[in-house]
C-alpha cells in the first residue's frame, strides 16, 4: 500500500486529502493561496498528485511542531532539489533544533508563571481566610454551614 501512495501517477481530490489528514478544504485552499501546494485542475476541481500529498503531511507535522507557514516554505522549497533530501534535511534539522529551545525557555517561563500564581493563590486564600464566603469554594462552605446550622436547630 505504502508503494501505491509513492507512484506519480496516483491522484487524490481535496476531499480524500482532507479525510485523511482531517483537515479542512479551506485549510487546503489557504496553503495554495500561500505557494505552498500546487494541485493541477481538471475544469473547477483540484487534483492532487502524489508530491502535492507529502507536502501536505510536511506542513501539518511542521505545523504541529510549531513552524511558522514561512519556516516551513523554507523547508518545502528545497523538496525539489535532487541531492536525495540532504539540504532539505539539514535545513529541518536546523528549525527543529531551534523550535526545541524555543520550547524549552517558553516551559521553564511556564513553570515560572504556575509557581508564581500558586503563591499568589495562597496569599489570597490567607487574606480572605475572615471570608470563606468569597472563596472559590464558597458554595461548598456554604452548604456544609447550613448543614451545620440545620443541625443545631432541631
Amino acid at each position: 500500500m505504502v508503494a501505491d501512495l509513492r507512484r506519480p501517477h496516483r491522484s487524490y481530490s481535496i476531499r480524500q486529502l482532507c479525510l485523511e489528514f482531517k483537515c479542512t478544504p479551506r485549510a487546503l485552499r489557504f496553503y495554495e493561496d500561500k505557494g505552498l501546494l500546487s494541485p493541477a485542475r481538471e475544469g473547477l476541481n483540484r487534483v492532487y498528485n502524489y508530491k502535492d500529498r507529502a507536502r501536505l503531511q510536511l506542513i501539518l507535522q511542521g505545523k504541529r511542531v510549531g513552524l511558522s507557514l514561512a519556516e516551513i516554505g523554507e523547508i518545502l522549497d528545497l523538496y525539489e532539489v535532487d541531492d536525495g533530501g540532504a539540504q532539505q534535511a539539514a535545513k529541518s534539522l536546523r528549525k527543529f533544533r531551534e523550535r526545541i529551545v524555543a520550547l524549552e525557555r517558553q516551559k521553564i517561563d511556564i513553570d515560572e508563571q504556575i509557581e508564581q500564581l500558586k503563591l499568589g493563590c495562597q496569599a489570597m486564600e490567607a487574606r480572605l481566610a475572615t471570608r470563606p464566603d468569597l472563596l472559590p469554594r464558597a458554595a461548598d462552605y456554604d452548604q456544609v454551614l447550613r448543614r451545620q446550622l440545620d443541625g443545631a436547630e432541631h
